[in-house]
């Protein structure tokens, strides 16, 4: 007989216009085949309820994992386990999904099986360090549930002060904008790195993410340690026809007023005859006049990468963009994405013996310094790396034409 539990509290969560976490549960509580998975979900509500009656929370940490690995597991035991049983244990595993988050129906179903087989059944398509999170199962079935998924070739993810599960977008596949092989170079950094994923030996987290093109749909400039943008350096790609398709079907007030009027430098104009004018040096790859125009407006052909290192969210300094390190890679060969990841391992490996405990890259560079930090990964200093723009006018430039001599100096040394 499964027990339940009065949740009269839990219950006004429901009644709203928004849809609650708690219809969820409690249709696996109430609807599953297993009363095992029943049980568990009722014994769920009830603690909840609990501790909304308390105000306190109840779970607590531990130590939890499979064989071989430190990471990848969310320990939780239950404080009031004698009161709520069946949830006494209530670990989570993190599980890397596959490259852009492509899966087939059947793999998502097989996912599915194998976690109601081992686990509760709650499943999170996606955590927000892009694991699928699988939440809810007791230390004994962890391994079971690890085995039965790495059989047929899922991996644990990061948890920890790890390398945690690297991201990419949907990529080339389904979108036009893509200006990179963001899957490959997924794979590329999650198979150098899965030591450092499974085994945490790092002061604090630090995440990849890949974005195909300056859209960042994955949020890699704000959210990761090391962000790989997808970009291009030559010219706009217009089809002038279809520029005038669309100025006839939404009009020239309607473009002036959505595309040309909010482009953030002014670099792009509606001549009389309808067509675009783009100057193009002054483009920043804002990509709005692209989304607006997507049949007309397309990425130039010479394409590759931007690296950008730091990126994060509040900490102990505050939210953090990603700062500039290689402006332009083009990615033409296995040695340019060897080449990526040779400046992850310099990043990593001095994040490692440079930051301070709980310290992010990004803070770590805050604090030492972008100059050590380049000199420390073996980059040379270059003009696009300025994160903020000076706020005082009174600055010196004297000598601003020797720098740039200097600068201009060691990019013909480079490319000779």
């Amino acid at each position: 007989m499964v027990k339940k539990y009065e949740t009269p509290m839990l219950d006004q969560l429901e009644t709203g216009p928004w849809p609650s976490f708690i219809t969820g549960i409690r249709d696996l509580a109430d609807n599953h085949k297993d009363e095992r998975i029943q049980a568990v979900n009722h014994s769920l509500l009830g603690q909840l309820e609990h501790s909304y009656e308390t105000r306190k929370g109840y779970w607590k940490g531990g130590t939890v994992s499979v064989f071989g690995y430190g990471g990848g597991i969310i320990p939780r035991f239950s404080e009031v386990g004698n009161q709520f049983e069946a949830s006494r244990e209530f670990h989570t595993l993190r599980v890397q999904p596959p490259a852009g988050n492509h899966y087939t129906t059947g793999i998502l179903r097989q996912l599915a099986d194998s976690w109601e087989k081992y686990g509760s059944g709650l499943i999170t398509f996606h955590g927000q360090t892009g694991n699928i999170m699988f939440i809810g199962t007791t230390t004994e079935n962890t391994q079971h549930f690890f085995d039965e998924v790495n059989s047929y070739g899922f991996d644990l993810g990061g948890a920890g002060p790890c390398v945690r599960t690297a991201m990419s977008c949907v990529g080339a596949t389904r979108c036009e904008q893509s200006c990179a092989n963001e899957h490959k170079l997924h794979l590329k950094l999650v198979n150098n790195f899965t030591d450092d994923v499974h085994r945490p030996a790092l002061p604090y987290k630090f995440k990849f993410k890949v974005s195909g093109c300056p859209n960042d749909c994955q949020n890699a400039i704000e959210r990761s340690d090391f962000a790989v943008i997808g970009t291009w350096r030559d010219e706009i790609k217009v089809k002038q026809d279809e520029v005038k398709a669309f100025v006839k079907e939404k009009g020239r007030k309607y473009v002036i007023n959505n595309v040309i009027s909010r482009c953030p430098t002014n670099c792009i104009s509606l001549e009389d005859d309808d067509t675009l004018e783009i100057n193009n040096s002054d483009c920043v790859r804002c990509m709005h006049c692209l989304n607006v125009m997507n049949k007309a407006l397309s990425p130039g052909d010479d394409k590759g990468v931007t690296l950008l290192i730091g990126g994060k969210r509040t900490l102990k300094i505050g939210d953090l963009m990603g700062t500039v390190i290689v402006p332009f890679l083009k990615m033409e060969s296995d040695e340019d994405y060897d080449r990526i990841v040779e400046i992850a391992e310099e990043t990593i490996d001095f994040f490692a013996e440079n930051a301070l405990e709980h310290e992010r890259t990004g803070e770590m560079i805050e604090r030492i310094g972008l100059i050590n930090f380049l000199e420390g990964i073996g980059i040379d200093v270059d003009p696009n790396m300025v994160s903020h723009p000076r706020e005082s006018s009174y600055a010196r430039m004297d000598t601003w034409d020797e720098e740039a001599e200097k600068w201009n100096n060691r990019k013909s040394e480079t490319a000779a």
